[in-house]
């Protein structure tokens, strides 16, 4: 499909995207080493901190993606969410204490448990079937885009104020966050003013809140996803790995600009690929691929080898994470699209909460590989049961 006929609500919602995720990721990626560097917060607590932040909302997601279902409309519901999140932003600068991080950081998560379900709904309701995992592709790599340049940013912010320092400075953190709102307005305003509500075809009557209507294969990708989530604590351990390996904080961001470089090259044409082949062939690929990523940072002796496991890692959320998203338009209801992109939200933020508190005891109490050793082991046995998936049910070829 040419880029001149996809639909304008794709480059919208893309470019939503890619600003937001500079303004987030000159800030959220920096927020576990604030905590550990600067108010000398241990594992556990940036743990709870972490998986609070993604489960706190998580209700939020369901509601929200069953709220646009109800109403029909999408736009506002994402704008909404995005301006949350924008407003949350100065509350890092003024935080002085760890539970001041924790209050701003869910208070980002909230905007983002409003706005998934709608905005990922918007995005399957502006586009035609056969398109739909290249449109989540694109999705995914307008947002990775965006997360690469925010970190690239960070870094050059960082190497200015602090140079080559091992621990990050108060001073460089609290600069960093002010200069992110400005891609986070501008982000809320693309969304705004750019965006129009689709008119997907389906039932005109409003859907009542019945999860039976998403149906058994939904249900079962769900439970397969849960345990997967499990295992998938916060990124912030991923920094924190890198660090107790010796990389310091200009090094530890250009592994993150190194992951979302990839991740951003390899969605667009795994998206792609995802309308010619199964999905659920290329998203198991994507699980056993993190169970490798995993067990290599539970095995890592060297802070040069985080680089190429960051890369990799950059590969996994390239091939499943958008495959994934396009593979529930496929099997769910056109009329029950938000409630599902709500109810596949809210279970991986419900697992969020788990699964950074287990890695951050497992972290605490058996050393800094364990976790990774255990989230590599739920992502083969969730790997195993997808393979085993099967679906009947499929509405590819409905708008």
């Amino acid at each position: 499909m040419r880029a001149k006929k996809l639909p304008r609500n794709l480059w919208a919602v893309s470019l939503t995207s890619f600003l937001m995720d500079i303004s987030s990721e000159m800030v959220l990626n920096l927020v576990p080493l604030f905590l550990a560097n600067v108010l000398g917060v241990g594992g556990t607590v940036i743990g709870a901190i972490e998986g609070v932040a993604e489960s706190v909302a998580s209700l939020l997601r369901v509601l929200s993606g069953y709220l646009s279902d109800r109403l029909r409309r999408r736009k506002w519901l994402a704008v909404l969410g995005y301006g949350i999140s924008t407003l949350s932003k100065p509350f890092f600068y003024l935080a002085g204490a760890w539970w001041h991080v924790a209050l701003a950081r869910w208070a980002d998560r909230v905007g983002k448990g409003i706005r998934t379900a709608p905005r990922d709904a918007l995005v399957a309701d502006s586009i035609d079937p056969g398109n739909r995992g290249l449109a989540f592709g694109l999705h995914r790599a307008a947002d990775t885009a965006g997360a690469f340049l925010g970190i690239l940013g960070a870094l050059l912010a960082v190497n200015f104020a602090q140079g080559a320092s091992p621990a990050l400075q108060a001073g460089t953190f609290r600069t960093i966050v002010l200069v992110s709102l400005v891609p986070a307005v501008l982000a809320v305003l693309s969304l705004a003013l750019l965006a129009k509500e689709p008119n997907p075809k389906g039932s005109s009557q409003a859907p009542q809140l019945r999860f039976s209507g998403l149906g058994r294969p939904f249900f079962l990708f769900l439970g397969l996803v849960g345990i997967f989530e499990l295992g998938n604590s916060a990124d912030a351990f991923l920094a924190l790995r890198a660090q107790t390996l010796g990389a310091s904080v200009l090094s530890i961001l250009g592994m993150l600009a190194v992951f979302n470089l990839v991740y951003s090259l390899v969605s667009t044409p795994a998206g792609a690929l995802s309308d010619r082949i199964p999905r659920k062939t290329l998203i198991v690929a994507g699980w056993l691929f993190y169970a490798l990523v995993y067990f290599g940072i539970g095995l890592a002796g060297e802070s040069w080898q985080m680089w190429v496991i960051y890369g990799a890692y950059g590969v996994y959320y390239g091939i499943a994470y958008g495959t994934a998203r396009a593979l529930i338009a496929d099997i769910v209801p056109v009329e029950l699209r938000g409630t599902a992109y709500g109810a596949y939200a809210t279970v991986v933020g419900l697992m969020a909460f788990p699964a950074s508190l287990l890695a951050g005891i497992l972290w605490d109490t058996l050393g800094p590989s364990a976790p990774f050793f255990f989230g590599g082991t739920l992502a083969l046995l969730a790997s195993l049961g997808l393979a085993m998936w099967r679906t009947k049910t499929t509405f590819r070829r409905s708008t």
